[in-house]
């Protein structure tokens, strides 16, 4: 899925990144992503925090997440 409209970026690029240990700055600084319009910031950083690998607290929100959209679990 396009994420960044102005420079044509992918959520599979931004999460390749992210998974080679980069922060939200240095995806943004290397591929330009949220520098023009800045709609796709928070897309962005959601992608970034999902496959950052030293941020294991994105997977535990995101199961939440799935059990209280499924209503199996405490609602956030």
């Amino acid at each position: 899925m396009i994420v960044c409209v102005c420079r044509r970026i992918s959520d599979r690029e931004i999460a390749r990144h992210a998974r080679a240990g980069l922060s939200f700055d240095e995806i943004q600084f290397e591929l330009g992503v949220a520098t023009q319009c800045g709609c796709c910031e928070s897309c962005a950083r959601d992608v970034v925090a999902q496959c950052s690998p030293s941020r294991p607290v994105a997977a535990l929100h995101n199961a939440v997440a799935a059990h209280t959209i499924a209503g199996t679990g405490p609602a956030l």
